[in-house]
């Protein structure tokens, strides 16, 4: 159980941030591993349609470049405080 915040507001519930930024990053691998799945079933001849490989990896790259994004605007925090003096 996490101890109490010092000024009495209540303890933070809930998932920790690391495990929804870890599990945001599962979801994107398993994105980009559908999408790879689906370019290997259109070359063999298996996929539905060019049109719904091309959505997959549509979505895969969106997703991928989202992560980036957060990944870089988390990074520029961490340093912002990193440079700040105490």
């Amino acid at each position: 159980m996490p101890a109490a915040v010092a000024d009495g507001a209540a303890p933070m519930q809930g998932p920790e941030f690391s495990r929804l930024f870890l599990d945001q990053i599962s979801a994107v691998n398993d994105k980009l591993s559908g999408a790879d799945h689906a370019v290997q079933m259109l070359a063999t001849g298996e996929a539905p349609s060019l049109h719904d490989v091309m959505i997959r990896l549509e979505e895969a790259r969106l997703s991928f470049q989202l992560l980036a994004q957060v990944r870089n605007r988390l990074l520029e925090a961490y340093q912002e405080v990193m440079r700040m003096q105490v």
